[in-house]
């Protein structure tokens, strides 16, 4: 392993050495007084008049809305049809994209279109498996939001869906197709930081609608929301307006912090390193701040420990989540290696290489001298390296690059970069956080084999 870092950490400087701010591999990476800036540039596929993808959106609320402004900054894509459980909504997406929108409260009416090719899930975290089996059975593509299930034991179903029909089907980690992702994998592959050994990812909220206290409409009423349907694969419960628009809040319904979250962190992580995820989860923290009738904490700490494989060496995770934070401010995800570390968002990635100190002390070159160790080389004190990929002004962001993926897919009957399997394998990590949390106790899961260890 030592030798294939070496051997990458040599190639990697070999390749900064062609740049106009590396200098020689015994001087540093970079100039002493300047950080050296790179930008990153994404291409896309250009589409023919015999492409468009009719699409259709389940779950309009503000994720799924969002979603579908996405989908049709592609070229080629229209919106056909609208499926949500609250009158508001649908009355919403007609405003939004024109009176000749298909709305309904019924999500089966929409599978059994015959002019929608793929349909957009973002309803709340308990709907989604049922759901995104039951559009790929009725011949639909799924980009389906994450966590793509609400508890692990749904997760087969999924994949077993997805290889059953061979429809396309991306998780909404939006995230993952990003330059930032694509650089970091390349830069880590490529020995930049040595031998990863640790990493980490800090998410930092504050404001109400942030940390889902989400408002709820004056016309929210038994009358205006489905009620029955929303709870009908789940524990049956009087209409209660905040367990539907602050769905978030409640495990009913919703994932957590880990779900919402740490779910983007892992499929991160796992792009980047190439990893199928952690063999043990540890979470603590608690409800600190907002005593607002959620059950789930507004503090999460979660310790993952990743087991060596051809992918990656051994290393350690940890994730932070603080809804109740007022300064600190979110690292997205960083990266920490034997000879540096990476600091990674969705638009850019910041390469930190350690300092090489040397000293002219009589005392150290005499202790060198006896160790055999010999330099007649005048040492030096370098500069920190460091080196910014920035996206380039007018990139289009993670979330066009995820959902430009999954299109692109299904034109061509191509792989999107986060299919069930993977989604899976980012989704689990996270909702076993969530059992180790409320357990009081570690849990462990074998990542390949895609279940819970004993």
């Amino acid at each position: 392993m030592k030798e294939n870092s070496e051997a990458s950490r040599r190639g990697f400087i070999k390749k900064l050495a062609t740049t106009a701010a590396a200098v020689t591999a015994g001087s540093g990476l970079l100039a002493a007084d300047k950080h050296s800036f790179h930008y990153l540039k994404q291409k896309y596929n250009q589409y023919g008049p015999n492409n468009q993808v009719n699409i259709a959106l389940i779950g309009a609320g503000g994720m799924g809305t969002q979603d579908a402004i996405v989908a049709l900054q592609v070229p080629g894509v229209k919106l056909v049809a609208v499926c949500d459980l609250y009158d508001g909504r649908l009355k919403e997406a007609k405003t939004r994209w024109g009176a000749d929108i298909y709305t309904t409260k019924i999500y089966k009416e929409i599978l059994n279109r015959k002019d929608i090719d793929a349909v957009i899930i973002a309803t709340p975290d308990h709907w989604h498996q049922q759901i995104s089996v039951d559009a790929m059975h009725a011949g639909k593509h799924v980009y389906c939001e994450k966590p793509m299930v609400h508890s692990v034991a749904e997760g087969p179903a999924v994949i077993k869906a997805q290889k059953e029909t061979g429809k396309i089907f991306q998780v909404g980690s939006q995230g993952v197709s990003s330059l930032g992702n694509e650089k970091a994998h390349e830069l880590l592959k490529s020995g930049a930081i040595g031998e990863l050994n640790y990493a980490e990812g800090f998410w930092a909220r504050r404001a109400p609608v942030e940390v889902w206290q989400y408002p709820i409409p004056d016309d929210a009423s038994a009358q205006t929301v489905d009620w029955e349907t929303y709870v009908s694969n789940t524990q049956k419960r009087p209409y209660d307006s905040k367990r539907f628009f602050r769905w978030r809040n409640y495990t009913d319904y919703g994932t957590g912090m880990a779900g919402d979250l740490f779910v983007h962190l892992f499929s991160s992580l796992h792009f980047i390193t190439g990893s199928m995820g952690p063999n043990k989860i540890y979470a603590s923290g608690g409800l600190r701040y907002w005593n607002d009738g959620r059950e789930v904490p507004d503090v999460l700490l979660g310790t993952f420990d990743y087991g060596k494989t051809v992918s990656h060496p051994a290393f350690n995770l940890s994730l932070r989540c603080n809804f109740v934070d007022g300064t600190s401010g979110t690292t997205y995800l960083k990266l920490v290696g034997s000879e540096g570390s990476m600091d990674i968002t969705w638009d850019s990635v910041t390469l930190k290489r350690n300092k090489v100190i040397a000293s002219d002390d009589p005392f150290y070159l005499e202790k060198m001298r006896k160790a055999g160790q010999t330099d007649s080389g005048r040492k030096h004190i370098l500069p920190p390296e460091e080196i910014t990929f920035n996206a380039e002004k007018g990139y289009l962001g993670g979330p066009y690059d995820h959902m430009n993926n999954w299109i692109t897919a299904i034109r061509t009957n191509g792989k999107v970069t986060e299919d069930a399997v993977f989604g899976y394998r980012a989704a689990a990590p996270a909702l076993l956080c969530n059992d180790s949390y409320y357990k009081n106790t570690p849990m462990f899961w074998d990542p390949e084999k895609m279940k819970v260890a004993k």
